[in-house]
């Protein structure tokens, strides 16, 4: 393939001389990004350290590992995943939990800022969100990354204690897909270790593996060759690269080290179809995967290697509108389908051209038909011009924008970049030498460039079908002899080329008549307010946090509380149904097409309270956005034969929905909290056949029909010379009739008093699930929200100590608060907790954390948890002020909610004290209003 792929890349760059003097300089290999510091230690260990200010003063610490479970031998099945869970449970220097606790007191939540995954050939420790303020910090993280790497004390205590974890984390992720790959993997992996390594391993191994075989697989494996370290954000290069060549020297590789081996998946020269059942599948799925070689690490770091990628994301997203195209139907040949080139599935070392397609229960032919004849379709004739001057035009865009954004990138965006170099070879070149490479040679890069390496990536000879289905009586389940009869029926089938439907036709033939703006006034949080003469206000403030980014929000009082609750059917199918024709002239598929190169867009929502419009853009297309909010407004298109294909979709899922067990649990839910409010339905396939399109599209004119009461938000580097214009001719233009109104309250209020449910639920994998919900009325402020949210986090740190870590019967309680304004004038506050946990700990789970709750009014938390807790709110507040989302949401929460939920905020956490949280959950919980559900495979007692 690697000689094929030469010749068509020399083809492209031929086409121009000047290309060709750059490609013949820089074919050996690609520079490095020189804004990135590397290097290797003595003892084979890697770093990369990049400085970058964004977020301000802090930074990320990662140690990556080339160890992950395919390196398991059969009786050590899930020691890697295992060994994740141990680096937080006692090191050299960090003893017990000291890693948590040190990180937490500056402000790095576990399991937001501070975590791990374990996969197939990888091991990735995160530290992120740091602060740099402070001396002594970058020392404390180099120095876990050390006892990462070299320092752990695998207390056996601590190893016994995790068992149970582990478990619990194994019951919580053991869903249907989780156990069909389980049957597949073995017979799409035949002869391979692929087949057997998924990280969380066999239950047997973990519940009885000796401790001596967890420090034997850590001593083996975890090894400075194996190792690499990369920080990122607001530090000195210079000092942190002494630190690290200080910390990490007496880090040692061991003598005689084993063989890192990579495993080969070895081709077959037949087609390998695996088929795998569940009852708790909603809907059957089926993966086509065209097996070929991957490109090796080592042969990556070249402008070929860049080239051949960008071939084949042209081939998968021109494939793929093709594919989306198709669901516009009446009678859609799947519910959904994609395809792409990817890794085979789990394995690093085999790519695949990999196709998925969704199918109804008695569509099964028809989809994976459907599918595969649009992969031969591109495999016979290629792609048009025209679709590849879209796509083109759109890879050019994001690279454009990614450029702009040079100097406004996240530490996580770079760090992500030089894991992926130290783990896969993939290279680090930096935008600057991208951007300019990239617009190069791209331009000279036919059409036809991108249909010669189609065959090269689509080969029948090495083919893998897989098909994931629900386990139900009267299913009409296929044979291997059956797909094969259907992949000869396609092969042999004599197709016709792709027609591609293109207009030059511009958003808007004819610009509205322009408002004026008839007041300017200073606003809230540095912005400026516009009054336009129909009446829209238009709120603006320019920030420098991104470059090629403006965000908008509009908003208007009524949504659909102001519809009969007779009507509810199409209340709840509003929102989809409106979209589905498109805007003006065009269609969803006909808009993308013409939006080609554009970053803008423009959405609607109508919910209970108000009727909204979302945008984002950059700020050479602000008109686009602006233009498509018009006929947001104004002009909603009708597209019969979308819809009817949305209601054949709709009716499959809704369907198979009744499979899934959270169908059950979150239906409780709702009647549990709504106390069967006839708004709060769960639709079901029956209600399809009642929408009503032309209702639906009446009640959307009607809450978009007057512009008057809106008010727009834009927040962005926003030029206000250049946008006023523009604002007063799509914004100005809007129509207007200067009616007054506002929502209704429907009454749709959460139940009162003390509600317990739990019900039995047969399920595959044994497991209870608990949700216990207070609320009750409260003030809605800055201060009681901080209240809430600190409540949460020690509840949450609670929950960690006693649930996971003491009893090891749960892989982690969530708890999450939430203060809500309208509609009624007061606000509303809602406490949740969830849990998932073995049937047989339900009943004494649950009492323990309403244990812990009332204990926690009573008695408060220690101390240095609340000072956790505020550290992190400091630090996220620091972050949030330079984040356009953040100032959106502030002006929306003001000039909405009438409430300031950021001025003074560093001084209301400050002089929130352990009794004010106290008094505010005893206030909350007094009020008596808990909710307890519990969905069990076990005993309901």
């Amino acid at each position: 393939m690697k000689k094929l792929l030469k010749k068509i890349f020399l083809c492209a760059v031929l086409l121009s001389s000047a290309t060709f003097c750059f490609a013949q300089q820089q074919m050996s290999s690609l520079p490095n990004d020189p804004n990135v510091r590397t290097g290797k230690l003595d003892n084979g260990l890697t770093y990369y350290i990049r400085h970058n200010e964004l977020p301000q003063h802090q930074a990320d610490y990662y140690i990556a590992q080339k160890v992950g479970s395919v390196l398991e031998e059969e009786n050590q099945r899930g020691l890697a995943h295992f060994l994740e869970h141990m680096c937080f449970n006692g090191t050299k220097h960090f003893p017990g939990k000291g890693i948590i606790n040190y990180l937490e007191t500056i402000g790095v939540k576990f399991g937001q800022n501070l975590n791990a995954y374990t996969s197939i050939d990888q091991t990735v420790y995160n530290i992120s969100n740091v602060p740099t303020s402070r001396d002594g910090i970058a020392d404390s993280c180099l120095l876990i990354l050390h006892d990462w790497a070299d320092g752990l004390t695998l207390d056996p205590k601590e190893i016994d204690s995790e068992r149970g974890v582990i478990h619990e984390e194994w019951r919580t992720r053991q869903n249907a897909m989780m156990r069909m790959y389980e049957k597949v993997l073995p017979e799409i992996y035949p002869n391979s270790r692929y087949g057997h390594r998924l990280p969380i391993g066999l239950m047997s191994v973990v519940d009885n593996f000796p401790h001596q075989a967890l420090r034997d697989y850590y001593e083996k494996w975890y090894r400075p060759d194996q190792q690499g370290i990369i920080v990122v954000g607001d530090v000195d290069v210079d000092n942190i690269e002494a630190k690290i060549k200080n910390i990490f020297a007496d880090v040692k590789m061991p003598e005689n080290p084993a063989k890192r081996e990579y495993f080969e998946v070895p081709d077959v020269n037949y087609t390998i179809i695996s088929m795998a059942k569940d009852k708790e599948i909603p809907t059957t799925q089926i993966l086509t995967m065209f097996k070929h070689d991957a490109i090796k690490p080592e042969q990556k770091n070249n402008i070929e290697y860049l080239l051949i990628e960008y071939m084949k994301e042209m081939a998968s997203t021109m494939l793929n509108d093709r594919l989306t195209e198709l669901t516009q139907k009446a009678n859609p040949p799947y519910l959904g389908a994609s395809g792409g080139d990817e890794s085979y599935m789990i394995s690093k070392t085999k790519d695949a051209f990999t196709l998925f397609a969704s199918a109804k229960d008695d569509g099964i032919d028809t989809a994976f038909v459907a599918s595969l004849r649009e992969v031969k379709r591109m495999k016979d004739f290629g792609f048009t011009k025209s679709e590849y001057a879209r796509a083109r035009a759109n890879f050019l865009r994001s690279l454009e924008k990614q450029y702009n954004e040079r100097n406004k990138t996240q530490n996580n965006s770079y760090v992500n970049e030089y894991v992926n170099n130290f783990l896969d070879g993939e290279p680090i070149p930096g935008i600057e030498n991208e951007y300019t490479l990239y617009n190069q040679i791209v331009p000279n890069i036919p059409v036809e460039a991108i249909n010669q390496i189609i065959p090269q990536i689509v080969n029948d000879s090495n083919m893998v079908v897989t098909l994931f289905m629900p386990d139900k009586e009267g299913f009409n389940y296929p044979t291997k002899e059956h797909i094969t009869d259907l992949i000869n029926y396609v092969k042999s089938e004599k197709l016709t080329p792709y027609q591609d439907k293109v207009s030059n036709e511009p958003l808007i033939n004819d610009k509205p008549q322009a408002g004026k703006v008839i007041k300017t006034e200073e606003g809230k949080f540095n912005s400026k307010i516009l009054t336009l003469s129909n009446g829209v206000r238009v709120i603006l403030k320019t920030t420098d946090f991104k470059a090629d980014e403006i965000s908008m929000k509009a908003f208007s009082p009524g949504g659909s509380s102001l519809y009969e609750t007779s009507n509810i059917i199409n209340i709840n199918q509003l929102n989809s149904v409106a979209e589905l024709g498109g805007l003006g002239n065009f269609s969803t598929i006909n808009l993308e097409k013409a939006l080609a190169g554009k970053d803008a867009s423009a959405s609607s929502n109508i919910g209970d309270l108000t009727e909204q419009i979302n945008g984002k853009c950059s700020p050479k297309d602000l008109e686009t956005m602006l233009q498509l909010t018009y006929l947001t407004f104004t002009a909603p298109r009708m597209d019969q034969e979308a819809f009817e294909s949305y209601k054949t979709r709709l009716k499959t899922q809704l369907e198979n929905a009744k499979a899934m067990p959270q169908k059950a649990f979150s239906d409780s839910i709702r009647i549990a909290i709504y106390n069967h409010h006839p708004r709060a339905i769960s639709f079901t396939p029956e209600m399809v056949d009642k929408i009503d399109y032309n209702n639906i599209l009446n009640m959307y004119k009607d809450r978009f029909k007057d512009a008057s009461d809106f008010t727009f938000i834009f927040v962005g580097n926003i030029d206000q010379t250049t946008a006023t214009p523009l604002i007063e001719t799509y914004l100005g233009g809007l129509p207007s009739i200067n009616r007054e109104e506002n929502f209704v309250d429907r009454e749709m209020d959460i139940r009162k008093g003390e509600y317990t449910n739990v019900f039995h639920k047969d399920l595959q994998t044994p497991k209870a699930t608990v949700i216990i919900v207070a609320s009750g009325k409260t003030d809605y402020d800055l201060k009681n929200d901080l209240k809430m949210s600190m409540l949460s986090q020690l509840l949450n740190m609670s929950y960690l100590e006693s649930v996971r870590e003491k009893e090891g019967a749960s892989y982690g309680v969530s708890v999450y608060g939430e203060i809500s304004k309208y509609p009624k004038p007061e606000g509303e506050a809602m406490l949740q907790i969830y849990f998932d946990t073995d049937p047989d700990k339900r009943s004494a789970m649950t009492k323990i954390v309403i244990d812990e709750l009332d204990n926690f009014v009573k008695n408060g938390a220690p101390a240095e948890n609340l000072a956790k807790a505020k550290e992190f709110l400091h630090k996220q507040y620091k972050e949030n002020q330079k984040l356009n989302g953040y100032w959106i949401n502030q002006l929306y929460q003001y000039y909405w909610y009438k409430t300031d939920m950021n001025t003074d905020y560093d001084n209301t956490v400050d002089a929130i004290t352990m009794n004010d949280i106290q008094e505010f959950a005893n206030a909350l919980l007094k009020q008596k209003n808990i909710i307890q559900l519990s969905m069990t495979s076990g005993d309901i007692k």
